[in-house]
């Protein structure tokens, strides 16, 4: 469900590299995919995993015209930075994920239904659908390797690091 929605008193900046025109699709049944590099959003993070502000995210979006607005299919790649929950070692990697979202024609007045995204005019924002569906993608508790064996943590607590070394002690 969506966790922010467009509000109808502010306008959509068309320059935002995470919005889309629609004025394209003539109808129901027409659609286009479009390839985009664009700079992540910031505040893209849970405890121990972030998306960088400004990272390249790689989007493919589809947008489809359908009778109640605009469909919009996307899958975007970002590259995740963090530390291991394990040996606190950094840790990068990337995270993929696809998500679709109706946007719709009609204007969210604050009549009590905000169940969804609605266009701006012409204007399709996806920062809102792509930050939710990003932050749910991101590890928890992220991992140098798979297998990897962390702290020492034993009677001695001497915190050696045990992918470098077992501890003996």
């Amino acid at each position: 469900m969506p966790s922010s929605r467009q509000t109808t008193g502010a306008r959509t900046d068309p320059r935002r590299p995470l919005v889309f025109d629609t004025r394209g699709l003539h109808g129901p049944g027409s659609a286009r995919t479009e390839t985009r590099t664009a700079p992540a959003p910031a505040h893209l993070h849970t405890g121990m995993a972030r998306i960088p502000e400004g990272a390249d995210l790689d989007l493919k979006v589809r947008l489809e015209s359908v009778t109640e607005g605009v469909l919009a299919t996307v899958t975007a790649t970002a590259p995740v930075m963090g530390e291991c929950a394990r040996c606190l070692d950094p840790v990068t990697q990337t995270v993929t994920v696809q998500c679709q979202e109706l946007f719709s024609y009609e204007q969210n007045d604050g009549d009590g239904d905000e169940d969804g995204y609605s266009l701006d005019g012409d204007l399709l924002d996806l920062e809102p659908v792509l930050r939710d569906a990003l932050v749910l993608a991101l590890p928890l508790a992220p991992r140098c390797q798979e297998d990897c064996p962390g702290l020492c943590v034993g009677r001695s607590r001497c915190k050696q690091d045990r992918t470098v070394r077992p501890c003996r002690r």
